[in-house]
């Protein structure tokens, strides 16, 4: 069984926050699958935590180091056409931001193509949940 993890939901297994522990279960029981842009929202969420300072900068390194170690148990789904059209189509009829839409369009791909595979969307965002689980997507929100 897969779960396509979104950067508010994977950044909790690097970042001690609301819905942490959910999140570590889910990445025990599932495959993880991500967008190939995590990698850069992953790395922008990081700074941003230290700029709030709920994240010492003094830990990013090992954070670094703990999600580079991740990375290749992660599977990646590409940002292609197909994935762009769906996220404007999606961005046309629910209020979500750009980045989480490809997140949500890339989701639904992935199960529209694996139909008899199992995929559970993971987010902290309510309005990506909420769009995810409109285009059928099993969700679990980790807020």
């Amino acid at each position: 069984m897969w779960a396509y993890f979104d950067t508010s939901a994977l950044v909790k297994r690097y970042v001690d926050e609301a819905g942490r522990r959910e999140v570590l279960q889910l990445l025990r029981r599932h495959e993880c699958v991500v967008s190939a842009l995590l990698p850069v929202e992953l790395r922008s969420a990081l700074r941003r935590r230290v700029a709030d300072d709920t994240l010492d900068a003094a830990h990013v390194p090992n954070v670094l180091k703990r999600v580079a170690a991740d990375r290749v148990y992660w599977t990646f789904i590409e940002v292609g056409k197909d994935v762009l059209v769906v996220a404007e189509t999606l961005v046309a009829r629910h209020p979500l931001r750009t980045l989480d839409a490809i997140h949500v369009a890339s989701a639904h791909i992935l199960s529209a193509r694996a139909p008899t595979t199992e995929l559970i969307f993971v987010s902290a965002d309510k309005r990506q949940t909420e769009a995810a689980s409109a285009v059928g997507l099993t969700v679990a929100n980790v807020a």
